[in-house]
């Protein structure tokens, strides 16, 4: 066993007494020592509960002859992190947990590990250093929240509090009914209720192969998400005894799985910057360009919120993502003889699935559109690429022209569209928010969340070389590469300027010559970093590349 070097042999004496003093039997060491990786806190909603899960998985070892030993890692709560300087971290955070991770489980020798996370960036980091260790692992999410309900209404975090400060601005409610749907918009623990990034990445788990199937949807509330949670830990100890590791899972077809999911149930923007990440961790060419690739032979054929009104606990009870994959497998658009951590292939995890609400998951013969929910579109204004979450973009504004209203900060931005400086027509620019930029490449979604709330999503884009939150609608444009920090076209814009998106046609440009873009950039002049020097930050700008990549750290 792996971890034989911390516990066997004469030289290891000290060892063994620091276990013993923790009340660790001799014949505990006896057995594999499995990590449990436990994200749990108490400020992120989704992972509240999370010890609850934890104790399931370790019981799930010790029943099949293990020895669970938990620790740590940190997490921030985006949707609390959102609209201020707090939201430079989470993205930046999402190495910080691969690399705890890394220097625990190597550092205490496990012989693999259960990971037991939740949401946004905690996720795509547990998976980064599952791929990166490579010891047999398999990753358990916290599960989704239910929804709330307010005058008979279904809302959540978006629909509800989010889109309620655009409403309120545009005065449609009172202050009294926006502090109602505050205390209504999350009725219990749990990753957001709709297909926002946490969801969308513990349900794209699944397609890797590296979760359990339920892993995606199972509420976070009930009793079968504890059930899982113990078949993972009986699980692992499986794929230890085997020595079935997650590079052997996660292959390139396995992740061509996961973007072909992510694209048919219209996931979130942000699984471009995380699979491109996990992919490279797990030494896999995985390039930005496969999702759009996939999205032009993949129908969307789920509306979750949102997108539309169905929540994760609606797919959960119209078949879960187990009947999704088997539509997709059955007409061969995605690749089920992939092996998963159930020892089974994917094919044969879904085999006996079967959609029982045809209102949430349709037919691929009569899809919500004939493509996948993510386009990537590239022009003179992103050379590199961007990113934009067309399932969430009405018909009217699949190609737009329009001025640029230019903001070098999300904050500026939000004044101006709360103060309704934003007309029909507009198309607001948010730049020097990319990963150097920002530093850490801030979610958008106050911005977005106002703009609908206000009424003005089907005729004003929004573009940025930032990011969106998984629970941004509209046309948001973002992961614009290059980011304005390096000279990026987006940083060349001047108040005005006339902006072309053309999504059937993955284009975005502005109407300028080459020349005059490069006269611009001849007099264009970096402006210094917005981090302290000495913090995270200021060494993580130092470090990050390009969104196109995945926001990864240069070698």
């Amino acid at each position: 066993m792996r971890s034989d070097e911390i516990k066997k042999g004469l030289p290891r004496a000290g060892h063994r007494a620091l276990l013993y003093s923790m009340g660790y039997l001799p014949e505990d060491l006896d057995k594999p020592l499995i990590a449990v990786v436990n994200a749990q806190n108490e400020i992120i909603p989704g992972h509240f509960h999370l010890d609850e899960i934890a104790r399931a998985v370790k019981a799930g070892i010790s029943s099949a002859g293990g020895t669970p030993m938990e620790f740590p890692v940190i997490g921030i709560c985006d949707g609390i992190a959102m609209n201020h300087s707090g939201m430079k971290y989470p993205l930046s955070t999402r190495e910080l947990i691969a690399d705890s991770i890394e220097a625990m489980i190597n550092g205490h020798k496990f012989d693999g590990m259960v990971l037991v996370g939740n949401c946004d960036k905690i996720v795509p980091g547990m998976l980064m250093a599952a791929a990166r260790l490579n010891i047999p692992a398999i990753y358990v999410s916290g599960g989704p929240m239910l929804t709330g309900t307010y005058k008979g209404k279904t809302i959540d975090l978006i629909s509800g509090a989010y889109e309620g400060v655009g409403m309120i601005t545009n005065g449609d409610i009172t202050e009294d009914e926006l502090t109602e749907i505050e205390l209504h918009s999350c009725p219990t623990c749990g990753s957001c209720a709709g297909l926002f990034t946490a969801n969308t990445m513990n349900s794209l788990a699944e397609a890797l192969g590296i979760a359990l199937p339920g892993n995606g949807t199972i509420p976070a509330p009930y009793g079968l998400r504890k059930q899982l949670a113990k078949r993972a830990g009986i699980r692992v100890m499986e794929l230890v005894k085997q020595q079935v590791l997650p590079r052997d899972i996660m292959t390139l077809e396995a992740f061509k799985n996961a973007v072909t999911l992510d694209l048919a149930i219209g996931g979130s923007t942000n699984t471009t910057l995380h699979l491109l990440a996990i992919a490279n961790e797990a030494k896999v060419d995985l390039e930005l360009e496969e999702f759009d690739r996939i999205s032009k032979k993949v129908p969307n054929i789920t509306k979750l919120s949102p997108s539309g009104y169905h929540s994760m606990a609606d797919l959960d009870r119209a078949g879960g993502l187990s009947a999704v994959i088997k539509i997709l497998i059955d007409a061969k658009l995605l690749n089920g003889e992939t092996i998963t951590v159930t020892g089974k292939t994917l094919a044969e995890n879904v085999k006996n699935a079967v959609v029982i609400d045809g209102t949430v998951i349709r037919t691929l013969d009569n899809p919500y559109s004939k493509e996948g929910g993510i386009a990537v579109l590239k022009g003179n204004l992103a050379p590199l690429g961007a990113v934009v979450k067309q399932s969430a973009v009405s018909p009217e504004m699949m190609s737009h022209k329009g001025p640029a209203r230019i903001f070098d900060s999300e904050e500026e931005a939000y004044a101006a569209i709360l103060a309704k400086k934003i007309k029909s027509g507009d198309v607001v620019v948010i730049r020097y928010e990319g990963p150097k930029g920002g530093p850490g490449m801030r979610e958008m979604l106050n911005p977005t969340a106002a703009i609908c709330g206000m009424g003005l999503e089907k005729s004003v884009a929004l573009i940025t070389d930032g990011r969106f939150s998984g629970g941004t609608r509209g046309p948001c444009i973002g992961h614009i590469s290059p980011e304005a920090m390096v000279g990026g076209p987006i940083g060349l814009l001047e108040e005005g300027d006339i902006i072309h998106i053309d999504l059937p046609n993955r284009i975005i440009e502005v109407e300028l010559s080459d020349e005059e873009l490069a006269t611009r950039k001849e007099k264009w002049i970096k402006p210094p970093t917005k981090a302290e020097p000495g913090t995270y930050l200021h060494r993580y700008s130092k470090l990050v590349t390009s969104a196109n990549t995945g926001a990864i750290f240069e070698k």
